[in-house]
């Protein structure tokens, strides 16, 4: 027999509390942020009680934490995990962002924030570290004198042109794109 638990009005929930108050901060954080998301809130749209919520998680910050510890595990498998493209073309697929894709979850988590120590900060950071990490990789794959140091580029490249999208209401990754063959063919031997 499957355990059950009181949801918010009363009624009686089956198992998956867990998935489904991260499901909703998935949808609250990314529509109005973090700090304008509320515990109260989160449970309401989650169909949880607070005792429920954390029963499963310390606080909202654990929250905030498994939150972005979910959102791209594998560091864009989509991109870096295609063996269709050779590692130059992997690269540039990094900037093949659709102009409708939300700011960065790991960039607007660390804007929010403000504590270096907080634990959805250090999910950011360690995020962050392993996409130039990838894109590094690639760039050796691809051949390049100082493959790190392109990495570092492409990572600051495309961090930027997210911001700057988001800033601006303008897709900016054509532009960024087009900065990042540049770098890429300048770092890569002919």
């Amino acid at each position: 027999m499957t355990e059950l638990e009181k949801g918010p009005q009363g009624r009686r929930r089956g198992r998956g509390a867990r998935e489904r108050i991260l499901s909703a901060s998935q949808q609250l954080f990314r529509e109005q942020g973090i700090n304008r998301t509320g515990m109260d809130q989160l449970c309401a749209v989650a169909q949880v009680s607070k005792r429920t919520a954390y029963q499963h998680f310390a606080g909202k910050d654990e929250v905030v934490a498994e939150y972005l510890r979910h959102f791209d595990p594998d560091v864009l498998p989509g991109v870096f995990d295609r063996t269709d493209l050779t590692p130059r073309e992997r690269l540039l697929a990094a900037f093949d962002v659709p102009a409708s894709t939300p700011l960065c979850p790991y960039i607007g988590a660390a804007v929010e924030l403000h504590d270096a120590q907080h634990p959805a900060s250090e999910c950011a950071r360690d995020y962050k570290k392993a996409i130039a990490a990838r894109l590094a990789e690639t760039a050796r794959e691809a051949g390049a004198t100082n493959p790190e140091q392109l990495g570092e580029q492409l990572a600051l490249l495309i961090d930027g042109a997210s911001a700057r999208t988001r800033v601006l209401d303008s897709d900016c990754f054509p532009t960024a794109a087009t900065i990042a063959v540049i770098l890429i063919d300048n770092a890569i031997p002919a």
